[in-house]
């Protein structure tokens, strides 16, 4: 029977069913400080719904002992001894009394049952919101302050926490943060109010915000490491990399490291990978801290999550042990944990059998309760970790089919189909053409890109099983290839069309629609902004297009907002125009400009993109000092050899290949710096592990260039110069152009591979030539040295010519779509071109 209990001196609340229980406890805080471990954390447990409370002064006294209750951490219900008394007053007579209620005791007791994990349909919790709303319609109206800016942002967190993200009460919320804005000076409140209402706010809303957020945290007292999570949710709800904040709080991260748990570890790395963010020296601390806990993490979650950090960059024992520990903790591994250390394999290209087939048995339990982007993830994984387990595959595929059938979303569809295609042995029924037919006009780029990529796996590997499945395939790519060009044409809103195309690329979207959509980006060039510019070189470095229009204007909007622009940001943008080796219209002035915007503000590089800044500028012919000598500076080297080290092996590979480049172009173009060439074993072991390099065109022109020279001593092939250039043919002319051998000069001949490989390039095996000798470096320039449909030579070839001339060198360059062209079609066509270039008869 339902009772309660006074005792007189300490009271809090706990509720059970229709019951209230005034209990002893000994301790009250402010309950708006605990509305971050309420964010974080989540509902308190062991309590079920508010269904009576006593009237007008209980509600209030609801509002003030239930945040008693709440403020402790530790409450636990079992410790509680309560006697029941009948309990007289019922709902009905609260809700008609909450109208009298003080607006803050709304909020206070609104927030109080919310926090108890009261259903969202709760009777007394719809009545609290309704008079909320009320009252701020009426503050809205008559503008006056009927709630401060705390209880806003409990109100605002409590609707957020019901999920009412756009509803029409959250917009008067906004409403009111937007009219108060100037007035808000503590960034936890701001902060609160920011995911609260991200979801109903316009673009220059979210601008002021930003900024309001960044002057509250530069200010000198110290932050909370809550409160930079919620800017970082907020980032991730407006899919904004906006980068001064989120280096802010990253340094607050930093500051607070000690006070860190795996938990907020791991939603930071989750969060700062949507981002797409990432800090080499917060993955350093991270690596630290959570290589401490290894022995402390026994239970499947936090285990789950410790593996997903700390095994991408964990040593080869850390890893081991983690590798072990998973297989061991298999059983216990919920479906979506399993999925976590299926993807962190795949990350770490771990193709560990062991722990594949602890997975494998593990799945079959799970696989009926994942959703449709679950399973497709799921066969992503295995496909690409390369796990055979026919039977696993079998289901999975019954599955997806399942999901197919009943599919109506067409982002669904696409992923579906792209992942049945990943599927060992797979062959196309018709009803995944049919399907994917009903959703193509209301797919989006990326969506016809999944299907079409699917579409020609099958064609190119005959695993259409009918001609009937092929004709319908073949009709099925057209109309494809159509909605792709309507969709185009309609476009009229730039920042959309670039958002659709983040995700395309591969054979279709080049060979069908990347002239059409550099075409529409060029109809579009007035709305490229400082906002969207980064995101218009990122388009034109992955399609390769030297679109001279959108070149031009990237550098006049980078120029006119060079102080508004994220140096990271400006960087990539150069790396745009040195790649493509294009100089726009006021190209001193837009080098300049970046460079002293870049040079300025060296500090908000880390080591690793220091190092590309350097090659970039490089590659342009830029040497700037303050960056050469920072970065050619031992301190700087040893805290990038630290650093490289929690770096993917792909990006710590793509580091050093920069750093050797760099260190080439300042020792062949700036000696004045003396900085030493310190990259021989580096590159002597990259071209000892790399594939052989001598393919049939190179061996089908050695024999032309030998019969031409008169001698196979005549021409060396596949040649490393000093400073680990490969040069594909290498010959000597003496001043009246003619051969001179190999063993006359005492070098040793090719091996079989035809590379010679010094070891050191002061003993690099040349004499001196005899006077007006000189050496000839023969060069076969493929599609890739060249910018999309263009025969303008991109920046790395361009420079390699450069460096190879002032090695000694005649640099004869002979591009692809001559030698492949109809005048070169018989040998004695190509004997003679080839002639001409060696000679300088031309």
């Amino acid at each position: 029977m339902s009772a309660l209990v006074l005792e007189t001196h300490k009271q809090t609340l706990c509720f059970s069913c229709n019951t209230i229980y005034f209990l002893c406890y000994p301790q009250r805080v402010s309950l708006l400080s605990q509305q971050d471990e309420w964010l974080m954390e989540g509902p308190v447990n062991g309590t079920a719904n508010l269904k009576a409370v006593a009237s007008e002064l209980t509600c209030n006294t609801l509002g003030s002992y239930g945040s008693d209750l709440l403020e402790k951490t530790s409450w636990n219900f079992d410790n509680c001894e309560a006697v029941p008394v009948p309990l007289t007053w019922h709902m009905p007579n609260i809700e008609n009394k909450v109208e009298h209620m003080e607006d803050e005791a709304i909020v206070d007791t609104l927030y109080s049952i919310l926090r108890l994990n009261v259903e969202d349909h709760d009777s007394l919790a719809e009545v609290l919101v309704t008079e909320a709303w009320k009252r701020l319609e009426r503050q809205v109206l008559y503008y006056y302050a009927l709630l401060s800016l705390p209880a806003l942002s409990k109100f605002a967190l409590c609707l957020y926490k019901q999920r009412r993200h756009c509803s029409p009460v959250t917009g008067k919320v906004a409403h009111i943060v937007d009219m108060k804005l100037d007035s808000i000076q503590d960034i936890r409140i701001l902060s609160v109010l920011m995911i609260s209402i991200s979801d109903v706010i316009s673009q220059s809303f979210r601008d002021r915000l930003l900024q309001k957020a960044e002057q509250l945290l530069e200010d000198k007292h110290e932050v909370h490491f809550n409160y930079a999570k919620r800017i970082l949710q907020f980032l991730q709800s407006t899919k904004l990399r906006y980068h001064p904040l989120l280096e802010k709080c990253n340094e607050i991260f930093l500051r607070s490291a000690s006070h860190l748990d795996i938990h907020s570890i791991s939603l930071i790395f989750g969060l700062y990978e949507q981002l797409g963010f990432d800090n080499a020296e917060f993955r350093l601390v991270a690596k630290q801290l959570l290589s401490e806990t290894i022995d402390d993490c026994y239970d499947p979650e936090t285990f789950a999550k410790l593996f997903s950090i700390l095994g991408p960059m964990a040593s080869s024992n850390v890893r081991e042990r983690l590798l072990v520990t998973a297989a061991y903790m298999a059983e216990e591994f919920s479906g979506h944990q399993v999925l976590v250390i299926l993807k962190t394999m795949q990350k770490m290209k771990c193709r560990n059998s062991h722990l594949l087939k602890k997975m494998a048995s593990v799945l079959h339990k799970h696989l009926d309760s994942y959703h449709v982007l679950q399973l497709v993830k799921l066969t992503q994984y295995l496909v690409v970790l390369r796990f055979h387990n026919l039977e696993l595959f079998a289901k999975l595929k019954i599955l997806l089919f399942r999901f197919l059938k009943s599919s109506v979303i067409p982002a669904d569809t696409a992923a579906i189909i792209r992942v049945l295609a990943m599927l060992p042995s797979f062959q196309v029924e018709e009803i995944i053409i049919n399907k994917a037919a009903a959703v193509l006009p209301q797919c989006r780029l990326h969506h016809l890109n999944s299907i079409a990529t699917a579409l020609v796996k099958w064609s190119h590997y005959d695993q259409l099983h009918w001609q009937n499945n092929s004709e319908l395939c073949a009709k099925l790519l057209q109309k494809l290839n159509d909605c792709g060009f309507q969709r185009l044409q309609k476009a009229n809103n730039l920042n959309l069309l670039l958002e659709e195309l983040t995700y395309v690329n591969g054979e279709w979207f080049e060979e069908v629609i990347n002239e059409e959509t550099v075409a529409m980006c060029q109809r579009l060039i007035d709305q490229i902004t400082r906002a969207n510019v980064l995101q218009v070189s990122f388009f034109l470095v992955k399609t390769n297009h030297r679109c001279t229009p959108l070149l031009d204007r990237i550098a006049s909007v980078a120029v006119e907002n060079i102080h508004k622009i994220h140096p990271l940001e400006i960087c990539f943008i150069l790396h745009l125009f040195s790649a493509l080796n294009y100089d726009p219209p006021a190209n001193e002035e837009f080098f300049e400009s970046c460079i002293q915007h870049l040079t300025s503000n060296l500090s908000c590089f880390e080591t690793h993109h220091l190092v590309v800044l350097g090659h970039v500028l490089a590659v342009a012919g830029y040497f700037p000092p303050v960056l050469i000598k920072k970065i050619f500076n031992i301190a700087f080297l040893s805290k990038l050899d630290s650093q490289l080290e929690v770096l993917s092996d792909t990006l710590k590979q793509r580091v050093h290949s920069h750093l050797m480049k760099l260190n080439r172009a300042v020792c062949l173009e700036c000696p004045e710096f003396y900085i030493p060439w310190f990259h021989e074993r580096y590159c002597q072991r990259v071209f000892r592990n790399s594939s052989s390099r001598v393919n049939p065109l190179r061996q089908h022109v050695h024999r032309m260039l030998t019969e031409i020279l008169g001698g196979s001593n005549y021409a060396r092939i596949s040649v490393l110069t000093p400073y680990y250039y490969e040069i594909d043919f290498e010959c000597i002319l003496d001043e009246n152009k003619k051969p001179l051998s190999y063993m006359a000069q005492n070098i040793p001949l090719d091996d079989a591979e035809g590379v010679h490989l010094r070891h050191d390039i002061k003993e690099d095996g040349r004499k001196a030539l005899p006077p007006g000798a000189q050496r000839i470096a023969l060069e076969f320039l493929d599609s890739n040295a060249f910018s999309k449909d263009s025969r303008h030579l991109k920046g790395e070839h361009a420079v390699k010519k450069r460096h190879l001339e002032m090695l000694g060198y005649r640099v004869v360059q002979i591009p692809h779509f001559e030698w492949n062209s109809m005048a070169l079609s018989t040998k004695g066509e190509q004997v003679e071109y080839l002639k001409k270039h060696l000679y300088g008869t031309q």
